[in-house]
């Protein structure tokens, strides 16, 4: 570079005037007394460093500037950034010629990526092609950083070429690192590529296996397609498992939206598989690389452990002990609180003596029917209520609440499971409300989806089943359902201030989930049809609530997370039940969750108790990585270990197909005051660029008027001045 230098004064025609007036009063005042002391010499050096000093005050008063100036001896430069993110893979630009197969984006911007394209300007110019987001990352693309990096990474640079779809998924907004360029008056000159409609595509966005599921019985498997065809049209999708069993079922999806829907697959063998669900090719898009996505599923054998606990053996609790006796995956124990015996009363090996004596003994089963029962004539005591909450809240168990014509659970709103209830009781008629008139229950929107009341296979048929089913003839006081729980089925003709009565309504509540069932007449659903009905909706709710304390269970450990089916960047939340040896919870004990991501990385989650008594743990992850994460699961104390796997589904950051956002460029170039050029214009692109001034020198202003060492020099003048003054017995 080569450097200038010079003085500036920032003032006025006026200040100079007032400036000269001053040092020339000082100086004829000086004259006079150096005349009247008969010219001695002392007299003279004293005024003259007088008049030394205001002269000084008079160009200090002017404000000089003292300018260094430093021109780049080098060639000015261009930046030409070239987008190569996943996005500009979208094959939706039209050949040159306007006829033919269209090409990609990143085909159409390759011509911009050669030096030939810029040959014009390197006679005068240095041109630096860089290309952005090359090969991405799980950040997605950054427009912001390349832009405000430019002036560093290039020297001398007096514009910048940006070739880009104008899709960015990660960074600050790229507008701003424009208004840096502006700043340093550094245009950018932007080349839109690709269409800002959506191509014509069908797209499997997600499909959500559950963790594991359990041998011959069936599995749901959502998923959901999003269409940009502009017409409904039916087509076959097909889920195929790792060894070698398909299923069919017909879709109909929808123009220009999200279809959701569900295959139902049974599997035959324990073991580990991957699902596959493919959608076919439409014959209008052009995408079909993403019409298909995977999922891995645990296949088990169960074993789950359910307790009953009722007052009188009405008909309901008859025929609910049936059904879960004889289900094969289920180990029933029931407990009947009859009111006439001096006893418990029982039966067959299914009954037990007492109700569970103790957390550990309580804490083995995974759900918890309560009937018509409460605090009354011996049955339930405060204590266990309290145990029951527990073990909803921190031990993930299901809890079944059946009220009855008898009333006695309203008792237990006086206690503490009273927070755990999903609705609203009135307590003014404990015993409910029958009709001779059979009642029956209808469906809400969330019923129609829900896995509970799927009693049917097809949501149309599953709502003509629940119209069918024979009717009730008494229901519980529901006033309302508390905020918060999921109301699946309501009274098809009672109702209050606050609609109709909700019968049949779920609840999360801590780990676990809570299920309120209205009516004691679901076993009138066998009338016809025997078990069909009844055995399947029973199996279904033990499952359901049952299923996150299998998610991986151990001896002595259980852990289980939420989501099920975690997102990239999402936030996990790890539960774990921890207990002794001797069955105990552990009360603190050092927990910890060892997650290996898909490629070895390794991070460590310490495990935070939760209170002292339930043996319950909990911590936080982010996955950083889509696949299959293996998780490890260690306790000091008890030296037990779970071994399990996590699968994250990871969507594509800058996925493929969607539409250019040209809108983005055209806001960088205004900013910048550049200009937007059409691709095909790289002359005109050459012509603005070879308009450009060059650079502005670099320019250092010192301020002398307000530098410390020009006040420091005032200061010495005027000290020397009044001892020169004392010397000469002036003063």
């Amino acid at each position: 570079m080569s450097a200038q230098h010079s003085i500036t004064f920032s003032t006025s025609p006026w200040i100079v005037v007032i400036s000269i007036a001053i040092v020339a009063v000082a100086a004829g005042f000086g004259y006079t007394a150096w005349k009247r002391s008969g010219f001695l010499r002392s007299i003279g050096r004293l005024e003259l460093l007088r008049i030394t000093i205001v002269a000084l005050a008079a160009v200090v008063l002017n404000q000089p500037e003292w300018i260094e100036e430093y021109r780049p001896s080098e060639r000015p430069s261009i930046a030409v950034l070239i987008d190569r993110s996943p996005s500009m893979e979208t094959q939706d630009v039209a050949p040159p010629t306007g006829a033919g197969v269209a090409v990609t984006r990143n085909e159409a911007a390759a011509p911009l990526a050669s030096q030939q394209a810029w040959h014009a300007l390197s006679e005068n110019m240095n041109v630096v092609i860089t290309p952005i987001a090359a090969g991405d990352d799980s950040n997605g693309t950054n427009l912001y950083e390349p832009l405000a990096e430019a002036p560093d990474k290039v020297a001398n640079l007096v514009g910048v070429v940006l070739v880009s779809d104008g899709d960015w998924t990660s960074g600050p907004p790229p507008v701003q690192a424009a208004t840096r360029l502006r700043l340093k008056n550094i245009p950018v000159f932007t080349v839109p590529v690709g269409s800002p409609t959506r191509l014509p595509d069908i797209e499997l966005l997600s499909v959500d296996a559950p963790t594991f599921g359990i041998v011959n019985k069936a599995v749901r498997v959502p998923f959901t397609i999003e269409s940009s065809l502009p017409r409904d049209y039916t087509a076959t999708v097909t889920l195929q498992s790792s060894d070698g069993e398909a299923i069919e079922r017909e879709v109909r999806i929808a123009a220009m939206g999200r279809t959701s829907d569900a295959v139902h697959w049974k599997p035959k063998t324990i073991g580990k598989f991957t699902l596959t669900l493919t959608v076919p090719r439409n014959s209008e898009e052009l995408l079909p690389e993403n019409n298909q996505r995977s999922a891995p599923i645990e296949i088990r054998e169960e074993r789950l452990r359910v307790l009953v606990v009722d007052s009188l053996p009405r008909w309901e609790y008859r025929y609910l002990r049936n059904a879960l006796s004889r289900d094969p995956g289920v180990d029933v124990s029931c407990l009947l609180f009859h009111p006439g015996l001096n006893k418990v009363g029982g039966g067959n090996k299914d009954y037990i003596k007492e109700f569970p004596n103790g957390l550990d003994e309580l804490s083995k089963f995974d759900v918890v029917f309560l009937g018509d029962v409460g605090l009354d004539d011996g049955q339930l005591t405060a204590e266990q209520c309290h145990w029951l909450k527990g073990l909803v809240e921190f031990q993930a168990s299901g809890l079944v609440l059946m009220p009855g014509l008898q009333g006695r659970q309203n008792s237990l709103l006086t206690t503490e499971l009273k927070d755990i209830y999903p609705v609203v009781l009135d307590e003014a008629q404990p015993g409910g409300w029958g009709s001779r008139l059979p009642g029956h229950f209808e469906l809400t929107e969330l019923g129609r989806r829900s896995l509970l009341t799927k009693l049917a296979d097809v949501q149309d048929e599953n709502s003509e089943v629940w119209e069918s089913l024979p009717g009730f003839q008494w229901y519980a006081p529901v006033v309302r359902a508390k905020a918060g729980a999921e109301v699946l089925c309501v009274h098809k003709d009672a109702a209050n201030e606050f609609g109709r009565l909700p019968l049949l309504v779920t609840q999360t509540y801590g780990a676990g989930k809570v299920l309120f069932m209205g009516t004691d007449g679901a076993w009138r659903w066998r009338k016809g049809v025997e078990d069909k009905y009844h055995y399947r909706f029973w199996g279904q709710v033990v499952r359901w609530m049952a299923y996150q304390r299998h998610m991986a269970p151990g001896e002595t450990m259980r852990f289980y997370y939420s989501p099920e089916q975690p997102q990239l960047h999402q936030t996990v939340m790890f539960n774990a039940n921890v207990m002794e040896r001797t069955g105990e919870p552990l009360a603190k004990g050092d927990v910890i969750a060892r997650i290996v991501a898909p490629s070895g990385k390794a991070d460590t989650v310490r495990m935070t108790a939760l209170g002292e008594e339930w043996g319950a743990y909990s911590g936080r992850f982010t996955a950083d990585e889509p696949g299959t994460h293996q998780v490890t699961l260690s306790c000091k104390q008890t030296a037990a270990t779970i071994e399990t796997t996590m699968f994250v589904h990871g969507a594509a950051t800058e996925p493929v197909g969607k539409p250019a956002r040209p809108e983005v460029l055209e806001e960088i170039a205004k900013v910048t005051r550049g200009q937007v050029v059409a691709k095909q214009n790289v002359s005109e692109i050459v012509r603005w660029i070879a308009q450009l001034p060059p650079p502005a020198p670099l320019v250092h202003r010192l301020q002398l008027w307000s530098h410390p060492l020009v006040i420091a020099v005032f200061v010495t003048l005027l000290g020397a001045f009044w001892i020169a003054r004392k010397v000469a017995g002036l003063i």
